[in-house]
C-alpha cells in the first residue's frame, strides 16, 4: 500500500493561500452512489473472470466490503473514475447495493498517467494481470506518457529487464498472444517463440 500512497503524494506546494489548502482535503472517505462511477477508462486489466467475481460477491455478502474503492473526481464532483477496486465496485453491482464506500482523490492530485499506473501497480501486486495485459499496461505508459523502460520499472517496482521483456511478448502473432492471455502457453515458451 505505501507504493500506492506515494504515487497518490499531493503535488508540491503552489502560491495557494495556506487557509485554501488547509481546507481542501487531498482525499475522503464517502459513500458514493453506483450510478455516478465509472471504469477507470485506462485500467490495463481487460478480463475479470466470472469465477472469482463470484467468490468475491460471496465473501462481501458474508462478510461486507473490508476496503473501499479508490475514486478519482471528475469535474464537477458527480461523476468518478476508479483509481483502484474494480473487481469490488463490480462485484457490488451485481449485489444490487446502491452505494459504494470509497476514498475520494481530487482531480488535481490523480492525472491521467496517474490512473492508468495506479491501476497497473494495483493489479500487479494482487498478480491479477496476465502477461499480455501487464506489457499492454508497460507499453501504454510508455508510448501514452513518453516513459522509458527504466520509468517505467521505477514506478511498478520492477526491474528494467522484467518490462523489456514483458512488452517484447506484444510482438507475438495474436493466436500466440490469446495463448499466453488465456494461460495455455507459459511466458518461458513464448520467449523462445519470440
Amino acid at each position: 500500500w505505501r507504493g500506492l500512497e506515494a504515487l497518490l503524494a499531493s503535488r508540491p506546494a503552489t502560491a495557494e493561500p495556506r487557509n485554501a489548502r488547509e481546507e481542501r482535503p487531498r482525499s475522503a472517505l464517502r459513500s458514493i452512489p453506483l450510478a455516478q462511477i465509472r471504469p477507470n477508462p485506462l485500467q490495463p486489466r481487460k478480463e475479470f473472470s466470472d469465477a472469482d467475481l463470484r467468490d468475491l460477491e460471496s465473501s462481501i455478502r458474508t462478510n461486507g466490503l473490508l476496503q473501499p474503492v479508490t475514486v478519482r473526481a471528475a469535474g464537477s464532483g458527480l461523476e468518478f473514475f476508479l483509481i483502484a477496486g474494480e473487481r469490488r465496485f463490480r462485484a457490488i453491482q451485481r449485489l444490487g447495493w446502491r452505494e459504494i464506500p470509497a476514498i475520494v482523490r481530487d482531480e488535481a492530485d490523480v492525472d491521467d498517467k496517474s490512473l492508468l499506473t495506479l491501476a497497473l501497480v494495483e493489479n500487479l501486486q494482487r498478480a491479477d494481470l496476465n502477461p499480455i495485459e501487464e506489457g499492454e499496461g508497460y507499453q501504454q505508459l510508455i508510448t501514452q506518457f513518453s516513459l522509458s523502460q527504466q520509468e517505467v520499472a521505477d514506478v511498478v517496482g520492477k526491474d528494467r529487464s522484467t518490462v523489456a521483456n514483458t512488452v517484447r511478448l506484444l510482438a507475438l502473432p495474436s493466436p500466440v498472444r490469446r495463448m499466453v492471455r488465456e494461460g495455455a502457453l507459459t511466458i518461458g515458451h513464448a520467449r523462445a517463440l519470440l
